[in-house]
């Protein structure tokens, strides 16, 4: 895997660990899977890194490349926040759609990026899941996305909080037509993702102790006046109380999703 930014073609450089402090060459990081060798803290990946991890080699095409989200309602320095975002992450937008194969079988596939705006869902995010949702329909075909959102994006109001149901709904007709949707959820997936479309996968995988939820917990405690268990909100408590069906390791993903795809394919 050698990950360039789109944008500077700039090599990627070496990561801090954020929880035992370790500088890790990233190429060292790359064969480990994006997970710290020294303590096994799972690092937030970038969504092409995600796509080389899980997805045949130059099997996946990206589509609707090109949508970038405008400023609907002007809000002071939405414009600036997007440009940055773009620079920092390499992309145009907050997700990766398109078609590939994973261990040969052919799947729509989705990223959601947190390298831009937290992976908020705007407007573009919405639409280009959407898209890949009908037109994953139109093939025939199961769709797999990998969530990470800090939830609905607040600068877009009402256009971004609409895409819960518009996405929803292109889910909902994807499954009428007899296709599989695959949801990993990763750290963290939370807000208005969490309440729509990370939620409705036939199957719902989760990468061990990621967060996942709605509102946090701090606004919760304020709210109910209430202390909260140990590890609520954990990949390994959503197990335990249903909201997940399987927590699996970074590095098996990409076999165990294949296994998933290939025993509920349509022959």
């Amino acid at each position: 895997m050698g990950i360039l930014n789109s944008k500077t073609k700039a090599a990627p450089s070496d990561r801090e660990c954020k929880k035992c402090g370790e500088i890790i060459p990233y190429n060292e990081l790359v064969q480990n899977s994006m997970i710290c060798p020294h303590c096994g803290t799972y690092m937030r990946m970038g969504a092409m890194e995600r796509i080389e991890l899980v997805a045949d080699e130059k099997s996946f095409k990206e589509t609707d490349k090109s949508m970038r989200s405008k400023n609907p309602l002007n809000f002071p320095g939405y414009d600036e926040k997007i440009e940055k975002a773009a620079e920092t992450s390499g992309l145009n937008e907050g997700v990766v759609c398109g078609f590939g194969k994973i261990e040969g079988t052919p799947c729509g596939i989705f990223v959601m990026d947190s390298n831009f705006m937290m992976g908020s869902m705007g407007s573009v995010v919405g639409e280009k899941i959407t898209r890949l949702f009908e037109k994953a329909t139109e093939k025939g075909l199961p769709v797999v996305g990998f969530c990470t959102s800090g939830g609905a994006r607040m600068q877009e109001g009402i256009y971004s909080l609409m895409q819960m149901a518009k996405v929803s709904g292109a889910v909902k007709r994807h499954s009428d037509a007899g296709n599989l949707y695959i949801a990993v959820l990763t750290d963290p997936t939370t807000g208005g993702v969490t309440a729509s479309f990370a939620m409705l996968g036939d199957i719902i995988i989760a990468e061990p102790k990621a967060l996942i939820g709605f509102a946090g917990a701090r606004v919760i405690e304020q709210t109910t006046g209430k202390k909260l268990p140990e590890g609520f909100q954990r990949a390994e408590f959503m197990l335990e109380h249903g909201f997940v069906d399987i927590i699996e390791e970074r590095d098996r993903l990409r076999y165990t999703i294949s296994k998933l795809l290939k025993i509920h394919s349509k022959r």
